[in-house]
């Protein structure tokens, strides 16, 4: 949060206090993004199974970006422990949307992967998410798009 002393002066206008109105407007924005998206990954769980939990959900957006992956890297990646992942693979496998096999590289490992049924279920749910995102931004100009698009790469590249 923004806080009542700012930061010293730059070139990029951060010394006008307008500046910092608008950054507390940006500040409120985002707190109303985060509140949705939170309850978009909890309706998009749902949509996939009534019993998805959030953090399965977020394992098998994982597995859709990069395919089959050893539990331990998948646990690193979601910053949890191996006992919390082995948990929510089980869970996944019981809902029939992964599946754990041996790692051929790597005897001792294994790999998850989706099932065919989880995969589908994915799709239709990421199809339809698409399908919203162009209904939001049907109404604005491409230039408005590629503008909003060029932002959000450049507040994601940020060194913070």
């Amino acid at each position: 949060m923004h806080s009542a002393a700012a930061p010293a002066e730059s070139s990029t206008g951060a010394g006008d206090p307008i500046h910092w109105e608008v950054v507390d407007e940006v500040e409120r924005q985002f707190g109303i993004l985060m509140v949705n998206a939170k309850n978009s990954l909890k309706t998009r769980a749902a949509a996939i199974d009534p019993q998805l939990s959030m953090m399965g959900f977020k394992v098998l957006t994982l597995l859709v970006r990069s395919g089959a992956k050893q539990q331990g890297f998948l646990a690193e990646q979601m910053e949890i422990d191996k006992a919390m992942m082995s948990r929510t693979i089980k869970s996944l496998e019981c809902l029939g949307l992964a599946e754990r096999r041996m790692d051929p590289e790597d005897g001792r490992a294994q790999l998850v992967s989706m099932t065919t049924e989880g995969r589908q279920r994915m799709d239709t749910m990421l199809a339809g998410d698409r399908r919203m995102l162009q209904d939001r931004l049907s109404e604005w100009g491409t230039e408005e798009v590629r503008r909003f698009a060029d932002l959000l790469a450049k507040l994601n590249d940020s060194k913070s």
